[in-house]
Parts: C-alpha cells; sequence; structure tokens
C-alpha cells in the first residue's frame, strides 16, 4: 500500500480524553477551594479559548481570580493583547505572562491586588493575612514552571508533557503569600473539535491517544492558511499548494527525514513538527482570534 494512502486511512476522530486521575483532581481541588483566597487561571496564550476548562468557572465561583495568559512568549503579541482586551471586557483581571523570561513580582503584585480587600479586612482586626493562592488550568500550560518563576527556585516538578503534576503542593513564596500547585485538569467531553484539535496541537492532550502523523497534517494545514510564508520556510516547501499527506511527505523531502530508498520519514517528520511547532520555531503564532470586546 501507497505511504499516503497508509496515512489517509487513520480518518480524523472526534478527540476526547478523560482519564480518572482527573476526576479525582476535581474533586481534590474542589475540597482546597475553601482554604485559598485567590484563584490564579493559567491559559495558552497561544489558545486562550481552548484552554480554558469551563468547569472552572463553576468551580471558583465567588473566588477572587486572576487569569494568566502563560507562555505568552511563543503567541502572536497583537493578538495577546487583543486576547488581554477582550477578557477585561468581560469583567476578568488578565494579565500575559512568560514562564520563562517573565518577572515574578508582576505576578505576585496581581495577585496582592487581588486580594487587597481581604487583608485589609484582616488588618482592621489587627491581623497580618498570609494570602493562599490556588492555581488551576487544563494539563501542560505550564503551572509548575509559572510557580517555579514565581517562587524563584525549582520545587514543583515540571515536563513537557501532560500530566505530570498529579498531586496539590504549597509553594511558600513570601512570608504573607502560599501557592498551590495543582493537576491539570480537563473536562469530560471536547464538545467543540475545533477547540479539541487546538489543545492536541499545543500537546495538552497525550500525543499517544492519537494518530501522530494526521495531527502534525491538521497542524500544518492550518499553519499553511494563516502562516505561509514561515512554514514553507521551515520545511523548504517547493510546492505550496499540497494538503494532506501529500503535504507531509513535501516537508520529509525537504529536511531530509527519508528511509532507505528514500522513502519518506513520516513518523520522524509528524513528531519534529509538532515539536518545532510547540517550541515556537515556527515564529509566535495564536491559533484562535480574539472576540471584539462586548462580543
Amino acid at each position: 500500500m501507497h505511504q499516503e494512502d497508509m496515512i489517509l486511512r487513520a480518518e480524523d476522530k472526534a478527540i476526547n480524553w478523560y482519564p480518572g486521575h482527573m476526576a479525582r483532581a476535581k474533586r481534590k481541588l474542589a475540597e482546597q477551594l475553601g482554604r485559598v483566597d485567590v484563584v490564579v487561571e493559567l491559559c495558552d496564550a497561544r489558545i486562550p479559548k481552548a484552554s480554558r476548562n469551563p468547569d472552572l468557572d463553576a468551580l471558583v465561583r465567588g473566588k477572587r481570580r486572576l487569569l494568566v495568559l502563560n507562555k505568552a512568549d511563543l503567541a502572536d503579541e497583537a493578538q495577546t493583547r487583543a486576547w488581554l482586551a477582550y477578557y477585561r471586557s468581560q469583567g476578568l483581571s488578565a494579565m500575559s505572562f512568560d514562564s520563562t523570561r517573565g518577572r515574578a513580582k508582576d505576578v505576585i503584585a496581581r495577585i496582592e491586588k487581588a486580594a487587597a480587600d481581604l487583608v485589609a479586612h484582616m488588618a482592621e482586626r489587627g491581623v497580618k493575612k498570609t494570602v493562599r493562592a490556588m492555581i488551576v488550568g487544563v494539563p501542560n500550560v505550564g503551572k509548575s514552571t509559572f510557580t517555579n518563576k514565581v517562587n524563584g527556585a525549582s520545587i514543583a516538578k515540571t515536563g513537557d508533557r501532560p500530566g505530570v503534576t498529579r498531586s496539590n503542593q504549597w509553594v511558600r513564596i513570601t512570608p504573607y503569600l502560599e501557592l498551590l500547585d495543582t493537576p491539570g485538569l480537563l473536562w469530560p467531553k471536547l464538545e467543540d473539535q475545533r477547540d479539541a484539535q487546538c489543545l492536541a496541537f499545543v500537546g495538552t492532550i497525550h500525543d499517544q491517544i492519537m494518530d501522530q502523523q494526521m495531527l502534525a497534517i491538521r497542524l500544518m494545514e492550518r499553519l499553511m492558511a494563516e502562516k505561509p510564508d514561515a512554514v514553507a520556510a521551515r520545511f523548504r516547501l517547493k510546492d505550496t499548494t499540497l494538503t494532506g499527506a501529500a503535504l507531509l511527505e513535501e516537508a520529509c523531502r525537504g529536511r531530509g527525514w527519508l528511509l532507505p530508498g528514500a522513502v519518506c520519514d513520516t513518523d520522524r517528520g509528524a513528531a519534529v513538527i509538532l515539536d518545532e511547532f510547540r517550541g515556537g520555531k515556527l515564529g509566535r503564532i495564536t491559533l484562535q482570534t480574539a472576540p471584539k470586546a462586548g462580543e
């Protein structure tokens, strides 16, 4: 069977992933909420809509909140500003952050601002309040790296795959501020398959549960529609009109991902394409356009 036919046999299937440990994580998160003053929700700045768990709104209703568009160094700056304007128009306190080079004091100041009324209330009673903030978000959005950056030292375990953090972990940041790093939390059913695909593109959903070649093809098609020059240059594409498996094979030929007999190594090609996008090697790309403020 021709290699292209083999790839195309793997039809696009609905993406769904809700391991048992996430149900347990949701219960533990709910149990801890009564002990925290501020909820800091992290989303991925490249997919600000898709990477927000809709279940969290119900869980943390009534809590002081801060939304952080994390990994902002990988996202389009103009789109990040547009998303911040949109969320602020919805009444959310929001900021962007680069967990690699961002400044911890900026985050600490925003958390303290969110809890300022509570701190002032306790001060009137003669109590110096210790603010406790919970870090929440979907898997692989950078919660542990964020916690370590704010802390100034590697305390929380990190990794480049979803599901590294499996338990709650308190970290003291200052004498009067503590952060709780929590496991990534998806919701039981991913209704919007375009959002689900975005989650898969950035690595929120394990690559092992889907066809990696098809995922890389869909990502390349998406990027060719939005950033054709960057993609063509990165993968040395001679024919930029190709789609489907032919596009993946063209990238393999362009980058020299070949097996003996000049057969395209599409397994390797798919893995590298996904890794390079996730690592920002194709440039700063945002996959979701911000709605107009007020929409």
